[in-house]
């Protein structure tokens, strides 16, 4: 490695590893289930199944892998590790820098969908972008990592050094899912920098404090009821995540279908199964199942703590299906959310705007939101 040195990068899987996947899905020992059961125990066979066929017979990994490499990758060792982005700068000017992370089990296949409409719009009065998409250190090809302790704070600096690396001296910072907790730490640690942070989540949880909950609207309400369902139900990946990564591991790095069905447990059925098996091919194919887990369980045992709410302009673009921020608890952790936009089931009448992974999703509704955060703090 030579220190601070950008690479250009290429997705090049090799044929073996592709047929030994076939081979491996083919050969698959299946679990047996209660007839009638449903999702009650978790994901169920036949969707597993559904998947798998899919995977042999229709899933193009080489059309994914061109659709990457039809971008300007690059890799570049920051803190000890080697860490892999998209970086696609708009032909513009007038563009404005921005960072966008991705969360698990998502990956930069997230925002490929926007990356045409933010660098370069077809219309001229719109903004325009120049955009760094890296892939979170121990996911995809930024891993696996080799170094203990990357969690939402270690990542965020690096992200820092990143745009300090590539010469942007003011740019945004967009997140989902685990980006929407490293998008706010870069604008904590570098607010001279970030113009502005734009997340699809606010992860704002109550003190414990029974003021808070007096006069929740109904809204509020339902959001909170939305959270402690899904805690009750769907919370076990967190839970083992956090506590023993590296038993659930094995599975994963073992088996292709294990990590589909883990996987995919957080991608919704709702969604086209190329989007769902990109990212997990990804993950089986750089064998990152492991350190990707692993950043549940140094962000749960990280020492530093913010030391008060983060003061950047910050905008939240809120999806239904996804979780629900409550603007009570999210302005006790953000002083200066400035834009605040719940999209409904029905957005112009188009029908259903998307859930967690709005940019693929509803790809034209978050563009836009975007646009208009960013427009508004020039």
């Amino acid at each position: 490695m030579t220190g601070t040195a950008i690479r250009p990068f290429r997705v090049e899987i090799p044929q073996t590893a592709l047929d030994d996947l076939a081979d491996r899905l083919r050969r698959t020992i299946w679990p047996g289930e209660l007839p009638g059961a449903g999702d009650a125990y978790g994901m169920p066979t036949r969707r597993v199944r559904d998947l798998v066929e899919h995977w042999l017979e229709r899933f193009d990994w080489r059309a994914v892998e061109a659709r990457l490499n039809a971008y300007p990758q690059f890799v570049t060792e920051i803190d000890g590790e080697e860490l892999h982005f998209l970086h696609v700068r708009s032909s513009r000017a007038d563009a404005t820098p921005l960072v966008l992370t991705h969360g698990w089990p998502g990956s930069i296949v997230e925002y490929l969908d926007v990356i045409a409409p933010l660098t370069e719009p077809t219309d001229p009065a719109a903004p325009a972008f120049h955009l760094v998409i890296p892939s979170l250190p121990g996911f995809g090809f930024s891993g696996p990592t080799r170094s203990a302790g990357w969690n939402r704070y270690r990542t965020a600096r690096a992200w820092a050094e990143l745009m300090n690396r590539l010469g942007y001296d003011r740019y945004g910072a967009v997140g989902n899912d685990a980006g929407s907790m490293v998008a706010p730490e870069l604008g904590r640690i570098a607010p001279e920098r970030v113009l502005g942070v734009h997340v699809t989540q606010l992860f704002s949880f109550p003190s414990g404090d029974p003021a808070e909950f007096a006069g929740l609207s109904e809204a509020d309400q339902a959001a909170l009821k939305h959270l402690q369902w899904f805690y009750e139900t769907k919370f076990s990946f967190n839970q083992v995540h956090s506590q023993q990564p590296q038993t659930l591991a094995f599975g994963l790095a073992d088996s292709p279908v294990g990590l589909l069905a883990w996987n995919a447990q957080l991608f919704d059925e709702s969604l086209d199964p190329d989007f769902v098996l990109a990212n997990v091919a990804l993950y089986w194919f750089t064998g990152t199942a492991a350190s990707a887990i692993r950043f549940y369980w140094e962000d749960a045992h990280a020492d530093e703590q913010p030391g008060g709410p983060t003061t950047v302009p910050t905008a939240l673009a809120m999806f239904p299906g996804d979780f629900q921020s409550i603007r009570r608890f999210a302005d006790r952790d953000h002083a200066n959310i400035v834009r605040w936009t719940a999209y409904d089931t029905d957005v112009d009448g188009r029908g259903d705007v998307g859930g967690h992974y709005a940019a693929h999703q509803a790809t034209d509704v978050l563009v836009g939101d975007i646009r208009e955060f960013f427009a508004s703090l020039r």
